[in-house]
């Protein structure tokens, strides 16, 4: 059973950055593509940006341009670096497998709050 520990979310200004880490336990991290993902409240979770196991990516567009997932398959490690981050980024972010793979339970997440 794959564990996913999210971190490094926070409050922060608009216009600032975080970075958020995702470390998963398990060997067979490396071979599926992975994605991080967001739930505000009272919405419904929603993806951010993917990575395949080869480093592709593609973001959602509310965050292209702002947002740059990476991973370190030796670390076992997803990255979702944040930029000139909005106060309607402000939501608990999650990383798990990329949409279309069946997904392993879901961590606690990180909380990342954007506000002057």
């Amino acid at each position: 059973q794959v564990q996913l520990v999210e971190s490094g979310g926070g409050l922060v200004q608009p216009g600032g950055s975080l970075r958020l880490s995702c470390a998963a336990s398990g060997s067979i991290f490396s071979i599926f593509p992975m994605g991080w993902y967001r739930q505000a409240p009272g919405k419904q979770r929603e993806w951010v940006a993917v990575i395949t196991s080869g480093g592709r990516t593609n973001y959602a567009d509310s965050v292209k341009g702002r947002f740059t997932i990476s991973r370190d398959n030796a670390k076992n490690t997803v990255y979702l670096q944040m930029n000139s981050l909005r106060p309607e980024d402000t939501a608990v972010y999650y990383c798990n497998k990329s949409p279309g793979y069946s997904p392993h339970t879901w961590g606690q997440g990180t909380q990342v709050t954007v506000s002057s």
